[in-house]
């Protein structure tokens, strides 16, 4: 295990928060990779664990950083995760909103918008495939993420029943 630096976990959420174009799920592949892979700091199994926790409970998407800066150093490790979350997002929605109504019809603004599309989409395909690939142990779970992403495409069921089938199938020991 790394020792833990604060100043430069908060500079590089600061710098992530930047770029997260589509919400807090679009930073997690590098926010992994600097906790878990770069720095060693907790491993991949209690970084999924503090994720699906903050998932579950109630509240912004974005907790999971605040619970593993928790689970790293405490306060100040809710303070080097979470501040730098806020500051981005304040900056930049004074600024856009400041220039959408200032122009509102600008093709900068048409433009800026369909380029970040395929950009979100990108990042949240990456955050993903990293929780796949740290759940699932075999082919097993692989199958059943499939399975579960495709009925989630193509059929209107409410999530909760795909979750309690993939709940009783860990249970049953069939993943």
């Amino acid at each position: 295990m790394d020792r833990l630096d604060l100043g430069a976990l908060f500079l590089h959420s600061l710098a992530l928060w930047f770029v997260a174009v589509g919400g807090p799920s679009t930073i997690l592949p590098d926010f992994h990779r600097y906790i878990v892979e770069a720095h060693q700091l907790m491993t991949s199994a209690q970084f999924v664990d503090l994720y699906t926790l903050a998932q579950v409970a109630p509240g912004p998407n974005a907790m999971y950083v605040t619970l593993i800066g928790w689970h790293l150093a405490g306060l100040a490790g809710v303070a080097a995760t979470t501040i730098p979350l806020l500051i981005p997002s304040t900056t930049l929605t004074l600024l856009v909103g400041h220039l959408n109504e200032r122009y509102p019809n600008a093709p900068i603004g048409r433009v800026i918008r369909h380029g970040l599309m395929p950009i979100t989409i990108g990042l949240t395909f990456a955050s993903s495939t990293i929780l796949m690939r740290a759940v699932n142990h075999d082919w097993r779970g692989y199958v059943l993420t499939l399975l579960t992403v495709a009925i989630v495409l193509y059929k209107p069921w409410n999530p909760l029943w795909l979750l309690a089938a993939g709940a009783l199938a860990g249970m049953t020991g069939l993943v």
